[in-house]
């Protein structure tokens, strides 16, 4: 009898300290981040997907670093991609949103997209 209420005893703890470290976890990957760069189209600028989508080129630490647009509300979407397509066109701007990381790719889903000039 013993045995088993120290076997509850030890899942309980166990279930709950996953609980807690996921919810730290969350907490990290949701914070909101602000990046300033050049809005591009990811098709007709990047060749890189097979719809217009919108991506913001950075600079960091003296590279290149692409943040893909998800989620890009509609509004901002048709504000936006007539300035940035056809190719070569591009557009000083201000994202800010909650960034992930993909396959290999920095992802950014944007709440809010500003021009900056």
């Amino acid at each position: 009898m013993l045995r088993y209420a120290l076997a509850a005893a030890l899942g309980l703890a166990v279930v709950v300290v996953a609980g807690t470290t996921s919810t730290a976890q969350d907490k990290v990957e949701k914070k909101t981040t602000t990046v300033e760069g050049k809005l591009v189209c990811s098709k007709c600028t990047l060749n890189e997907t097979k719809a217009c989508e919108h991506a913001v080129k950075v600079k960091e630490g003296g590279k290149d670093v692409t943040y893909y647009l998800v989620k890009a509300t509609e509004k901002n979407f048709k504000d936006y991609h007539g300035k940035v397509c056809p190719a070569g066109s591009d557009l000083d701007v201000k994202v800010t949103g909650v960034v992930s990381e993909k396959d290999g790719k920095k992802l950014i889903n944007a709440a809010k997209v500003e021009p900056t000039k």
